[in-house]
């Protein structure tokens, strides 16, 4: 921009100034320099009296409310998505000339929220409709006595979730609930995101930018792909959108023969990706459906397989078997879905479906597309328009099984497969069975880093770290050791581990004793549950060390755990609980603040599903 002496509330010699200056300006003072002199030729705002001053603040027009230019993003977020889209609103709020603060839930400070005019929340659900652990004291709080009336609030919510779950986003729904229960006005709509959250999430923040800009000068709106940047990593070119190709180097059963599980240890090439990732992250990899289940979805619809469909915005067209087979979601039925073949065949019975709620949460968890086409006899349906409401196949996310100092270019990873039977079907694992059953040393698959700085090591090295993984949930912490023997960090490290049977179970067993030989691991102990006439699992070992696990606590230690959601998880964190109780002296409520505030300081972690 360039100003001139016209028409403008500066005179020649503080627009010669000011042309030589502009280069030098952030995007907010160019903005407001545009609505000032828009201002003053409106006759709303009057010329400077003496010299000259760059505000950060713009004229309101005449009679129009001040509207404050402070705004504060809130995350709370899992497996960093959340937090990556909050960068990015902050940024780009920024650019607008608008001061921001920026925070994870778990580390602001309620009692402040009073202050505060204008809000933006960039939330996950997590589980069965739960808020992510770095949410869960603001939402606690939120929904107490001790909220406070929140009349001159102005906010906003960006809702991430996956509709294949019951609960699709309820946390989101949660806070703007609340927040309108306690006086707070929407800035714009809550907008609920499911996995491809890339456009709406653009279209949110764009919105929100448009509402809070006072000028109608404009920076420059949010696309899905600055989206997709936000949260993808570092300076590689592959992101979830794009993902890279990776070469398969091993592809190993990691159970002994006789074993009622198989768990997959898969290699990984990343050479020429330039993708990095720290210890705690997760590899995003996009599977391929059954063909056996493709095929039998074709043959219910009588469709045929090499009948060409569009299957994106831009035009590309797959046969409707590489369709099926590779871009849309067949096994997980969602809401949404439901909801618009429901409308392609009205006489299904699909709208009774949805009318009941208790019926139709039994078909979400127990039921697949296949399924819902038989009973609900869908046949009839041409399959451009079918596959027109399927949504796309999601990435699985595995937790990384590999420090990338111990295996520079490489990623390693642990899977367990599914194989289960229903309504006299053999089911799959969509990803586990496809990485078991159909990918060998020597193929490709479409992966991409997640990042998760939710599930760090401590920055300290000689930080002593406790680590609970049973099962699959182990991935992480063979990261974490492979990562400190390579710095060399000499904080103390103990590890809890079970299973089923210790001679067809023990997941990367050799490695575990190699460390513990070397120092790298300083205590390990394990849980085989079928080993024994009554089960023990790993929280009984936690509790059977409860004195010398507190000791640790109390030296500092960071406690990590990683694998099951709805069970293990949860009695781990009561063993811990009751450990605080036993040797702690604590009542159940100081238990659970020192739990709290051990999560406030990143010595609670949890990477959990």
């Amino acid at each position: 921009m360039e100003l001139q002496v016209t028409n403008s509330p500066f005179n020649q010699e503080q627009v010669e100034l000011l042309n030589r200056l502009i280069p030098t300006l952030t995007d907010g003072q160019r903005l407001w320099l545009g609505g000032y002199i828009a201002a003053f030729q409106a006759g709303v705002a009057t010329a400077p009296q003496t010299g000259l001053a760059l505000q950060a603040e713009p004229v309101p027009a005449a009679g129009a409310p001040v509207v404050s230019r402070e705004v504060t993003v809130l995350y709370g977020s899992q497996t960093g998505n959340s937090i990556g889209l909050s960068k990015k609103i902050a940024k780009k709020l920024e650019e607008q000339g608008l001061q921001v603060s920026l925070s994870s839930m778990g580390d602001f400070k309620p009692n402040g929220l009073k202050k505060i005019e204008n809000l933006l929340i960039v939330v996950s659900t997590h589980g069965e409709g739960e808020p992510p652990d770095n949410a869960i004291s603001f939402h606690e709080f939120l929904n107490s006595k001790r909220a406070p009336k929140l009349d001159g609030l102005r906010y906003s919510i960006l809702a991430l979730g996956d509709t294949s779950y019951e609960f699709f986003c309820q946390t989101g729904k949660d806070f703007d609930k609340r927040l309108q229960e306690l006086g707070g006005t929407a800035l714009v709509p809550r907008v609920d995101c499911d996995v491809d959250f890339d456009e709406p999430a653009a279209e949110w923040m764009n919105d929100v930018l448009a509402s809070l800009s006072s000028t109608s000068a404009a920076t420059g709106t949010v696309s899905s792909e600055a989206i997709t940047a936000a949260v993808s990593s570092g300076e590689s070119e592959f992101n979830r959108t794009h993902p890279f190709k990776a070469e398969v180097l091993e592809n190993l059963n990691l159970n002994g023969r006789g074993s009622d599980r198989e768990t997959r240890h898969i290699e990984l090439s990343l050479e020429g990706s330039n993708l990095d990732y720290e210890p705690g992250d997760s590899l995003g990899v996009f599977p391929e459906n059954h063909p056996r289940l493709v095929d039998e979805l074709i043959a219910a619809m009588d469709w045929k397989a090499d009948e060409r469909v569009t299957v994106n915005k831009n035009g590309d067209q797959l046969s409707v078997y590489e369709a099926l087979l590779r871009h849309y979601e067949i096994t997980a039925v969602t809401k949404p879905v439901v909801e618009q073949l429901a409308k392609l065949n009205p006489e299904s019975g699909l709208a009774a479906l949805l009318a009941d709620d208790s019926e139709f949460r039994n078909v979400m968890n127990s039921c697949d597309l296949l399924d819902l086409v038989q009973d609900y006899s869908l046949k009839g349906i041409n399959a451009g328009a079918f596959l027109a409401v399927l949504r796309k196949i999601p990435a699985r996310l595995y937790s990384i099984a590999s420090s990338s100092k111990s295996f520079p270019d490489e990623v390693h990873l642990t899977v367990r497969t599914v194989r289960y039977e229903a309504r006299g079907r053999e089911r799959y694992g969509v990803c586990s069975v496809h990485l078991a059953e159909r990918i060998q040393a020597g193929d490709t698959l479409p992966v991409y880093i997640q990042h998760n700085p939710n599930f760090k090591l401590p920055q300290n090295p000689d930080t002593p770290i406790i680590m609970v993984g049973p099962g699959t949930g182990v991935a992480p912490f063979r990261a974490f050791l492979g990562e400190r023997e390579e710095i060399g960090a000499e904080g103390k490290a103990w590890l809890f581990y079970g299973d089923q049977h210790f001679s067809t179970d023990f997941l990367y067993q050799t490695e575990w004793q190699r460390w513990l030989k070397d120092g790298v691991l300083t205590k390990m102990d394990v849980a085989f549950s079928r080993d024994t006439e009554q089960k023990v699992y790993v929280q009984h070992r936690m509790l059977e060390h409860s004195k010398e696990l507190y000791q640790w606590l109390q030296e500092g230690a960071s406690i990590y755990i990683c694998g099951d959601e709805k069970k293990m998880a949860h009695d781990v964190h009561a063993a811990l609980i009751t450990i605080l109780q036993q040797e702690g002296g604590l009542s159940p409520e100081q238990a659970a603040d020192y739990m709290t505030r051990l999560q406030h300081e990143k010595r609670y972690q949890r990477d959990v599903y």
